[in-house]
């Protein structure tokens, strides 16, 4: 049995680290499969609306964890044995895929209908359409959502340490087992949470309000 101190500490600290890693690359990955899916979503083309309305029922209709358990022993049936880190990342972007698929969906839906006629009357294309008139519009209306949902995803990457990748939570599980000071532990894993969360949440809030992205216009 050891002490709690600046190592076990600092070993927290570099969890966090891995934390925030593993947060930036699936929501990457995961905003440019949502924004490919919210426009499939919204296509003219019934296979492809179809596709991306089936993707997304399904990825929302199950755990994320069950995401994980696939990438991770799913694929290793077939011969495909991926690292913990990069197993974490393709569950974690492909559950991000579907709910920002969504939030964007809803916020183009949500542009006035005026706005795609007066583009149509200057003869642009859907794909001048979608970049001139309707997506700046969009994004303001879901910037808000978005970083609400980003801080949904830090919280869950605790989940990932079901497949042996050490986060901030496992780490606190790991420095817990060995010093028996449960409460020191996790007093820091929650203040590092709050540190990383509290901020995006109060960004949420200011971009809200900045936008005024609950006001129809």
């Amino acid at each position: 049995m050891q002490t709690f101190g600046w190592p076990e500490a600092l070993f927290i600290f570099r969890a966090a680290g891995w934390t925030l890693l593993l947060t930036v690359i699936a929501f990457a990955i995961g905003g440019v499969m949502g924004g490919a899916l919210a426009i499939m979503r919204l296509s003219r083309i019934a296979p492809i609306r179809h596709f991306a309305s089936a993707y997304i029922l399904v990825i929302q209709s199950i755990p994320v964890l069950m995401v994980l358990f696939m990438s991770y022993y799913g694929l290793s049936i077939i011969g495909i044995e991926l690292p913990p880190f990069f197993a974490a990342s393709a569950s974690l972007a492909v559950y991000v895929s579907a709910y920002l698929a969504e939030i964007w969906r809803g916020s183009i839906q949500s542009v006035p209908f005026q706005q795609w006629e007066a583009s149509a009357s200057l003869a642009h294309s859907p794909a001048q359409t979608y970049r001139y008139v309707i997506l700046p519009q969009a994004v303001r209306i879901s910037l808000p959502p978005t970083v609400g949902f980003l801080v949904q995803l830090v919280k869950n990457t605790s989940i990932v340490s079901v497949v042996g990748f050490v986060e901030l939570s496992r780490a606190g599980q790991l420095v817990n087992n060995a010093t028996f000071q449960a409460f020191q532990v996790f007093s820091l894993v929650a203040v590092i949470y709050f540190a990383i969360c509290f901020p995006l949440s109060r960004l949420s809030r200011h971009l809200e309000k900045v936008m005024n992205a609950s006001r129809s216009h």
